[in-house]
């Protein structure tokens, strides 16, 4: 009765999670209409976006269930596939940051940089999940090809981001507990943060503040600073969603602006006021806390949660949240890694699925918190 009783109280933790994720992010979508309401705001984009996570999640949750190698190697395929025309200029169906134009740039590299990096993070999800060792190098391959491609398309951030998720995944195979390992990567999405908010308010010494402003433009600087001086205006609820192009002088003067501030936390204290940045704050805090939880061995966890941080820093400091296949993407990548599969409730894999009993002696390393 004892393994019935575990499944039970799992079932039950994770029927927890689900809900807090619809709490979080129906407050999200509600939010954006109550910093909308009597301005000539658009809250569509935010709308969409929380459409795209859950949808996403949803779609990783069921397909993570069925064929969690599969489901994996094809969101692999799929967000390297939508990287590529989007790097070299091209726009995606349903982005909100027209990636087309030539005077947004940041928004289409941060966007593709990210895609490349769920790209990585799915293929070594998939990698994980797989048990014959030709499919699992292959997978790992696969992840490393991602890597490459954002060399061959001229993506620095690409790169970086693809192999610090490589990386991180095989080292995830070495860590005991995932709640250090989650701990950890939050901590790094904390940190990007912070560090755009303090060269914001120009709180770094001096030398510093020059150095990252010359990695970062200065462009983009004076956009943030534009941004934080709207969420200090309004910090209630903000300046009211997509108001941020009307309002910023420094936009406003940009040639062929997107009308964003390349930043989504400070995008959404402009716009939505503070609630709207702790509710972000939240939606990410939920989705790790969700990947905690999970049933999945701990280094396909921690290989998504890499995924996910990755994107959190690149949205940071870039635009990459505007664009839904990369929200959508996010969404997909945490799904395949808190999805229960089959064999874990005793039922079999499906074909491809790469299901399969657990390793004697190794469910109690992999899986541990």
């Amino acid at each position: 009765m004892a393994a019935p009783a575990v499944r039970s109280g799992a079932r039950e933790r994770g029927a927890l999670t689900d809900a807090a994720g619809v709490v979080i992010l129906g407050g999200c979508a509600v939010w954006s209409l109550v910093a909308a309401a009597g301005r000539e705001a658009r809250p569509e984009g935010v709308l969409l976006a929380v459409l795209a996570v859950a949808g996403g999640y949803a779609c990783g949750r069921i397909c993570g269930s069925l064929l969690p190698v599969a489901a994996a190697s094809a969101a692999a395929i799929a967000a390297l596939a939508l990287a590529v025309p989007l790097r070299a200029g091209h726009g995606l169906p349903g982005d909100l940051a027209g990636a087309a134009a030539a005077g947004q740039r940041f928004g289409s590299t941060g966007a593709s940089a990210a895609l490349l990096a769920l790209a990585s993070g799915a293929a070594c999800c998939a990698a994980w999940a797989a048990r014959p060792r030709p499919l699992r190098l292959a997978l790992r391959m696969l992840a490393l090809g991602v890597a490459v491609t954002a060399l061959v398309l001229g993506s620095v951030a690409g790169f970086a981001a693809a192999l610090g998720v490589l990386l991180c995944s095989l080292a995830a195979g070495r860590v005991p507990r995932r709640g250090a390992g989650l701990a950890g990567l939050a901590l790094a999405a904390g940190l990007v943060v912070g560090g755009s908010w303090a060269v914001t308010e120009d709180a770094l010494p001096r030398g510093l503040t020059v150095s990252l402003e010359g990695q970062l433009t200065v462009n983009r600087v004076l956009l943030w600073r534009d941004a934080l001086d709207l969420a200090k205006e309004h910090p209630a609820r903000g300046a009211g969603p997509d108001r941020f192009g009307r309002l910023s002088p420094t936009a406003q003067q940009t040639p062929q602006s997107d009308g964003k501030p390349h930043s989504a936390p400070l995008q959404l204290a402009a716009e939505q006021g503070v609630a709207g940045v702790v509710l972000l704050g939240a939606a990410f805090g939920w989705l790790l806390y969700g990947l905690w939880r999970s049933p999945r061995d701990t280094p396909v966890v921690l290989t998504a949660a890499a995924a996910l941080t990755a994107v959190a820093v690149l949205a940071g400091v870039g635009n990459a949240l505007s664009f839904t296949a990369v929200t959508a993407g996010a969404g997909v990548v945490a799904g395949l890694a808190t999805a229960r599969r089959l064999s874990d409730d005793g039922g079999g894999g499906g074909v491809g699925g790469g299901v399969g009993p657990p390793r004697a002696g190794t469910g109690a390393r992999v899986r541990s918190r």
